[in-house]
């Protein structure tokens, strides 16, 4: 599996995207200038110029028309993505962590990082899609409350009644999208949440955490499904469309490798099998902790994000798909 190299950020990954089709890839760093590639041949396609400060999240709409973006210059910005012009922008208090589009497109969220003695909260503010993308509406409809430190992951879920979030305080919490309040809050992990996707049917999700363990949770419930216990803090996870596993990322920052860690860093992907609670593969090549991860939506690969600055895209070999239950190493 020979991966493609993308090299256009000056500064390390915070935030990979791919669009509905596939065709296009959506790329964050803490360099402010979001950055779109052309999935199929990594070629560059262009940025998207305007933010102060590092970019921290982003969402593309279901027609990939239009783009979302967060930053820590408070603001979140939406983008015609053909022409690269900004059409509109939020203000916050405080740096937005997490932006995204809610199914149906009429309504989006901004999260807020726990900084200059604001609160993380979700901001939710209704979408005008009728043809005026300019004129959006600068206040929320509704802010959730809870989080006691910041906001790293927040996702939709398929119907958009409700939302999941992920924090720095440890606990993943479900809300109710119309009222606004808290549905649960659970603690799996005993360090920091740095990641959660949704299954392609949102029955189930994954978080990532910095006490080096990736949870497998049924959505309705808010139960636990699996475990799995890494060798290294985790930045990143998401789960594959096509088939029950997962990859999951991270690493240890060099200033804080020891020399007695065996393979210093630990910065592969790994590849887990969701049934069997174990690890099916690694997939080598940053130089530096993973911050971010997304299956293509067909299932057929997966980009990465690192701290080396690079976005490296895979395809997976035919191999991947025939094997049995052998271990893949790339």
């Amino acid at each position: 599996m020979r991966p493609l190299l993308l090299k256009g950020h000056e500064r390390p990954l915070t935030h990979i995207k791919f669009n509905a089709d596939g065709d296009l890839l959506f790329s964050t760093a803490k360099d402010t200038r979001p950055t779109l590639w052309w999935a199929s041949n990594g070629e560059r396609v262009g940025t998207y110029d305007g933010h102060s400060g590092a970019v921290w999240s982003c969402d593309v709409f279901w027609d990939s028309t239009r783009l979302l973006t967060g930053s820590a210059d408070n603001t979140a910005r939406l983008w015609d993505v053909e022409s690269g012009h900004e059409l509109y922008r939020w203000s916050l208090r405080a740096p937005v962590r997490s932006v995204g589009v809610a199914p149906g497109c009429r309504l989006l969220h901004l999260a807020s990082s726990k900084l200059m003695g604001q609160d993380s909260n979700i901001y939710l503010y209704a979408l005008n899609t009728g043809g005026e993308w300019t004129q959006q509406q600068p206040e929320p409809v509704r802010v959730l409350c809870g989080h006691t430190a910041t906001i790293t992951a927040v996702q939709w879920y398929n119907t958009a009644e409700f939302i999941v979030s992920a924090s720095e305080d440890g606990t993943v919490r479900k809300w109710n999208v119309e009222t606004g309040q808290e549905m649960e809050c659970v603690k799996r992990h005993r360090k920091p949440a740095m990641d959660l996707k949704f299954s392609k049917d949102c029955q189930l999700f994954m978080t990532g955490a910095s006490d080096s363990t990736a949870v497998l949770w049924d959505t309705h419930s808010m139960q636990t499904v699996r475990t799995f216990a890494l060798d290294r803090p985790l930045n990143a996870v998401d789960l594959s469309p096509l088939l029950p596993h997962a990859v999951v990322g991270g690493g240890q920052e060099a200033s804080e490798v020891t020399t007695t860690t065996g393979k210093a860093g630990k910065f592969s992907a790994t590849l887990l099998h969701l049934a069997y609670g174990e690890a099916i593969g690694s997939v080598k090549g940053h130089f530096g902790p993973i911050n971010c991860l997304s299956f293509t939506p067909d299932g057929q690969g997966f980009a990465s994000g690192g701290e080396d600055g690079y976005v490296r895209l895979h395809r997976f070999d035919e191999e991947y798909f025939t094997r049995g239950d052998n271990e893949l190493a790339w």
